[in-house]
C-alpha cells in the first residue's frame, strides 16, 4: 500500500506564500525607474525625432532617447524616466525639451546626451488643483467646469499623455495633451502655467500638436479642430474647418498653413485659416507628421509608410520614391538636403533628391 504524502501544517503554508508575496519585486512607477540601456533601442518604435545643430535625436518608447552625429552611430542618452515618449523639440543647438506619457516633461542642455525630469502628471494635477480648484465666481459654468476637470486629474493620477512641445525659444514655450491639457512656461521649464482655460475646447478633445504658422501660434485636435492664438487675449480661439477628422499635425511659415490628419487628409489656407482648400494628397492613410525642407518644399509622411513632397508650398503633393518602406511617426531635417524618418524600425535616412522635380506647377 503507499504511503500517505505528508502534508505541510497550514501555518508553513501560509508562511510559504507570505514569503513569496514578499520577494517580488515592489512596483516601482515609470515616472521614477530610469530608462534602461538596451542595444537594441534603435530598433524599438520611436515616436519623435528633432535637429539640435548638426545632431539628430529620436525619443520612444520606455524612456528611449537617442543621438546621433553622422545618422549612422546611435548613442543612447541618460534619461530618469522610462515613460514612454512622444515627441521633443530643441530650440537651439543645445537646449531642448522632450514629452511623453504620465505628464512628463524632460529637459536637456547639453543636446540630448543627457536629461533631467522637470514635470511629471503629478505635480501637473497639483497645479491644475491650484489654479481651478478654488474658483473666484463659484456659480460661472466654465469655471465649475474646470475645477471638475482638476479634481478629476487629481483622482486619476499621472495617467493623462502629453502629446507634443514647442518652445520659441530657450525660455517661452508650450506642451499640449490628453482632455485640453495645455500648459506654458516663460523660465525654460522652471515654472508651467496651466492654460486649460485660455483654450476654446469645452468638450476637452485632445490636443495633438502645436506649431507656429501664419505669424501666430495654431494647435490642431480632434474632431476636426483648429485653434489660433489670439496674442492680445492671450487666448486660443476656434478657427473654422470643413472637416471634422482628427488632425495630427501642422506645418506653416509666414503666411502658409497646412493641416493634416486622419486617412490622407490635409487642408491648406493662405489667410490664417479664414478660408481653406482641400488638398489631394492621394493616399487614403492617415499623415502622422510633416516638415517644411531648407530648400522650400514640404514633406509628408504617412502611418503606413509613404513620403509625400510639394514645391508649390502644398498646393499638390506626389510620392518620393523610398528606399524601404516603414511607418513613419516623425521627421527631421538630415545632412546634405535629406531627411530623416522615425517609426516602427528606428530611425533611417531618405534623400529627396531623386524627387527634386515631382509636384512642381
Amino acid at each position: 500500500m503507499l504511503k500517505q504524502r505528508l502534508r505541510p501544517p497550514l501555518v508553513i503554508l501560509i508562511a510559504l506564500v507570505a514569503a513569496q508575496a514578499f520577494a517580488q519585486p515592489a512596483f516601482v512607477s515609470p515616472l521614477d525607474a530610469p530608462a534602461l540601456q538596451s542595444t537594441q533601442a534603435i530598433h524599438a518604435p520611436l515616436n519623435g525625432l528633432a535637429q539640435a545643430g548638426g545632431r539628430l535625436i529620436a525619443v520612444g518608447q520606455r524612456g528611449h532617447i537617442l543621438f546621433s552625429d553622422d545618422n549612422t552611430t546611435w548613442v543612447q542618452a541618460q534619461v530618469p524616466v522610462s515613460c514612454d515618449l512622444t515627441a521633443l523639440t530643441f530650440p537651439s543647438a543645445s537646449q531642448g525639451w522632450a514629452v511623453g506619457h504620465e505628464g512628463v516633461v524632460l529637459h536637456s542642455s547639453d543636446a540630448g546626451k543627457t536629461w533631467r525630469k522637470q514635470l511629471d502628471g503629478r505635480q501637473i494635477a497639483e497645479l491644475l488643483l491650484k489654479h481651478y480648484g478654488n474658483p473666484a465666481n463659484p456659480d460661472d459654468p466654465e469655471a465649475q467646469r474646470l475645477k471638475q476637470d482638476a479634481e478629476l486629474f487629481a483622482t486619476q493620477g499621472a495617467d493623462k499623455p502629453l502629446l507634443d512641445v514647442w518652445f520659441a525659444d530657450e525660455r517661452n514655450g508650450f506642451v499640449t495633451g490628453a482632455f485640453n491639457l495645455i500648459l506654458r512656461t516663460g523660465d525654460g521649464g522652471q515654472s508651467w502655467v496651466p492654460w486649460l482655460d485660455r483654450v476654446d475646447n469645452p468638450r476637452s478633445l485632445h490636443l495633438y500638436g502645436l506649431r507656429p504658422a501664419a505669424g501666430t501660434l495654431f494647435m490642431v485636435a480632434e474632431q476636426g479642430l483648429v485653434l489660433k492664438l489670439d496674442a492680445a487675449r492671450q487666448h486660443f480661439v476656434k478657427v473654422d474647418l470643413p472637416y471634422d477628422g482628427t488632425l495630427f499635425g501642422l506645418l506653416g511659415d509666414d503666411h502658409l498653413l497646412l493641416v493634416y490628419g486622419l486617412r490622407g487628409n490635409a487642408w491648406r489656407s493662405l489667410d490664417g485659416g479664414a478660408t481653406w482648400s482641400k488638398v489631394d494628397t492621394g493616399i487614403s492613410e492617415g499623415i502622422t507628421s510633416g516638415l517644411m525642407v531648407d530648400d522650400g518644399s514640404i514633406v509628408l509622411a504617412s502611418q503606413t509608410g509613404q513620403l509625400l513632397r510639394s514645391t508649390d508650398r502644398g498646393a499638390t503633393f506626389s510620392r518620393v520614391p523610398m528606399d524601404r518602406v516603414a511607418p513613419n511617426f516623425a521627421v527631421a531635417p538630415a545632412a546634405d538636403g535629406a531627411i530623416a524618418l522615425a517609426g516602427l524600425g528606428g530611425v533611417r535616412v531618405q534623400s529627396l533628391q531623386q524627387n527634386k522635380k515631382a509636384g512642381a506647377q
